[in-house]
């Protein structure tokens, strides 16, 4: 057994130790979006820094746990914060909590991040539901040897968002007025925010936002045959405004007022599944 499978089966085994059953959905919950967790009905909690060979969330929004509950009735699966490369992370630690996702059940994915406005029709507090990604300034996270128990070497990724649940977004928001916008997310390695000459390359490449995570992640999840949804809250709008700055407070702040219209969308996708 590879080291990879043996810490997989140490992590798995301890959380199952508080579950009991499997769970299908899993929810990834970003920048300032942690708040969203306080709608579950929480049956367990653990720190990440109590789970075997887990990493522990250093950035301020992501308050770090791993919560077992329910939301809007359905069982789920929450990490209350992510982890990210600019962390020190490698791109396989960043992406080892949607390995053990897989392996205790889940088969939905989904995501959510802050994220920059890149084209010119958005504004701060929009939601963009990302439909296709752009990896090419992070590192793969599949890099390396491959275990075919988790998934194929060369896995496809012509839909790496699932249409389906876009759809099924796309019809709650409508019923609940909820304005969405839909575009290609560009992820990048942070920590620093992308210069003005950064946004404009990234718009010219088909990019309509950027952030720091997501990506790793669902290049992950479809390796191991998940469907996956994301949505970014638009934070910033980095490409037009000239004399603007951003702060990480900023970006949690705009998160923050988003996130009841967020919680409503996931809320009906979990109806939904």
């Amino acid at each position: 057994m590879s080291a990879l499978m043996q810490e997989l089966q140490e992590t798995v085994s301890f959380i199952r130790n508080k579950i009991n059953k499997e769970v299908k959905v899993g929810i990834i919950l970003g920048s300032g979006l942690g708040n969203l967790a306080n709608d579950i009905e929480t049956e367990f909690e653990i720190p990440y820094h109590e789970i075997p060979h887990f990493p522990v969330s250093t950035v301020k929004g992501h308050k770090g746990r791993l919560i077992f509950g329910k939301l809007n009735g359905k069982d789920v699966l929450v990490m209350g914060g992510r982890f990210h490369f600019y962390e020190g992370y490698t791109p396989q630690q960043v992406s080892y909590p949607i390995r053990v996702m897989r392996l205790l059940g889940v088969t939905t994915l989904l995501l959510s991040n802050a994220a920059g406005g890149v084209q010119d029709n958005m504004e701060v507090g929009d939601l963009m539901i990302i439909n296709d990604h752009i990896s090419l300034f992070q590192i793969n996270p599949l890099i390396g040897p491959n275990e075919e128990a988790l998934g194929t070497r060369f896995p496809d990724m012509s839909e790496p968002y699932s249409k389906a649940l876009i759809q099924k977004a796309v019809s709650i928001a409508s019923e609940n007025n909820i304005t969405l916008k839909q575009g290609v997310y560009c992820g990048v390695t942070g920590p620093t925010f992308e210069t003005r000459a950064e946004y404009k390359l990234i718009h010219s490449l088909g990019g309509d936002a950027v952030g720091m995570s997501t990506v790793q992640e669902t290049i992950v999840a479809k390796h191991s045959g998940m469907d996956v949804f994301a949505i970014s809250v638009i934070t910033d709008i980095g490409i037009r405004e000239e004399e603007n700055t951003i702060t990480h407070e900023e970006v949690l702040q705009a998160a923050k007022d988003a996130e009841p219209k967020l919680t409503l969308l996931f809320s009906g996708l979990l109806a939904s599944l």
